[in-house]
């Protein structure tokens, strides 16, 4: 008979397993009863693709309960509308957000700087800057020669200063932050370091991690539009947030450089297709590229002085493909490119203003491709007729009747009729064909060959 103790394993195995089973629950669920806080990194130009960006992180949080929202920010600045776009956004959050300028070496310059300011925490790491968020306006001043009143450039530059300084100094009433500072960032380009700008109290706090900002900024009391809440982020668990694929992708073709690049593609494909009909692939890529390229247009302020004469340019390289005229058209639709690349984005910016380098490496390599595809039409032109009946034009045949002055050859594997223009010729001599009219061949006595 079996023992006790034998008889007594399966029930302590039974009772084991369950005890383990509770106590790895209650292990979990300690560990997703800590406080949560989401992350997200903007490390470019305040964009478009960066205002989805900020915006979706912050309806996570909010529908995830977090106790914030940490931004970390290293930027050289951008679009005003994406900058206005996510400071509302932020405002209008129900989930604290902390701004975060990192990490060492990073800065929060023009539009971040703003951006920084209007954080519900703004916190910098050692080594980092903020500040020069003066709007900067695209041309010259041209003021009056005899200055007695101011150009229109200027009054422009001014409008957009007045509006800027008091955007800033609305933000940092708002937050409590340091006003005079706010509007000098604006006004006179004024930037600080982190140490700097926490003693003008410009921030709130320096934080060499994110572990030693979420520790310090704990039990700190911050003001939603919806009341004030206490922050509980000690020891809080670090959830990242992602971009998403439509998030990177507007990223990249939102890049003006990369807009420039998608319509010079699309330029090739078109002078491709329009001289080699029927080959299709250049003609699809090409208005891919176009396609790619409006929507960019779409999410990014353009000049239409620029996109005009891009397209004149264009039209210059086809028609000097099929109307040469020995290079002149190709070197006027050179510096409308050149010209239209220059303008073609209509912000004050310099963020979003394309390459010089990269507007000549195109407008050469345009230059280039213009003059291949028109030596490749010319060349096209007088050459030989390889296909149809009249690639027959040339060739040697073999007479398979007496032709006096009509028969039948055999040439390129096919029985022809034909018409002697050199007299009689006999069954089985060569000839060679000289013309085609229709289904018929002209063809002359082959003498060198029977010879």
């Amino acid at each position: 008979m079996p023992s006790e103790g034998a008889a007594m394993k399966p029930f302590r195995a039974f009772t084991v397993i369950p005890i383990l089973l509770l106590l790895c629950g209650a292990f979990l669920c300690a560990q997703d009863s800590r406080p949560i806080v989401k992350t997200m990194r903007i490390d470019g130009p305040i964009s478009p693709a960066a205002a989805l960006y900020v915006r979706r992180a912050i309806g996570i949080a909010e529908q995830s309960k977090a106790q914030a929202l940490l931004i970390h920010l290293d930027t050289p600045g951008g679009l005003d509308d994406s900058m206005r776009s996510i400071i509302k956004d932020i405002f209008a959050s129900e989930a604290p957000v902390v701004v975060y300028v990192a990490p060492k070496g990073a800065r929060a310059a023009s539009a971040g700087a703003i951006i920084t300011l209007a954080a519900h925490v703004a916190a910098m790491a050692p080594g980092t800057a903020i500040g020069a968020a003066h709007p900067v306006q695209i041309g010259g001043g041209g003021g009056d020669p005899e200055g007695e009143r101011p150009g229109q450039d200027e009054v422009m530059s001014q409008k957009l200063e007045e509006d800027a300084a008091a955007y800033a100094r609305s933000i940092a009433e708002r937050r409590g932050r340091n006003v005079r500072w706010a509007e000098n960032a604006v006004r006179r380009s004024t930037s600080s370091s982190a140490t700097e700008a926490l003693k003008q109290n410009v921030i709130d706090l320096i934080a060499e991690s994110d572990e030693e900002l979420l520790r310090r900024i704990d039990g700190r009391k911050v003001k939603l539009d919806g009341g004030t809440v206490t922050l509980s982020t000690r020891n809080a668990r670090i959830e990242d947030i992602g971009q998403s694929f439509r998030e990177r992708f507007l990223g990249i073709i939102g890049n003006p450089n990369i807009v420039l690049i998608l319509m010079t593609i699309a330029i090739y494909g078109i002078i491709f297709e329009l001289s080699s009909p029927g080959f299709g692939f250049p003609g699809i890529v090409g208005a891919i590229a176009l396609i790619l390229a409006l929507f960019s247009f779409a999410i990014l302020p353009v000049n239409a002085a620029g996109v005009v004469l891009i397209v004149f340019a264009a039209a210059l390289f086809i028609a000097d493909v099929f109307i040469p005229e020995y290079g002149i058209l190709s070197i006027g639709g050179v510096i409308s490119f050149v010209i239209g690349a220059l303008i073609l984005f209509d912000t004050p910016s310099p963020v979003f203003r394309v390459s010089i380098v990269l507007i000549i490496t195109l407008a050469a390599a345009s230059f280039a491709f213009v003059a291949f595809a028109v030596g490749a039409v010319a060349r096209a032109r007088h050459a030989k007729i390889v296909t149809g009946s009249e690639g027959m034009v040339g060739e040697l045949a073999e007479a398979r009747t007496d032709i006096d002055p009509r028969g039948k050859v055999f040439v390129e594997g096919t029985l022809w009729n034909a018409v002697s223009d050199s007299g009689p010729i006999k069954q089985g001599e060569l000839v060679r064909v000289v013309g085609v009219d229709g289904l018929t061949l002209h063809v002359r006595k082959e003498t060198l060959a029977n010879g």
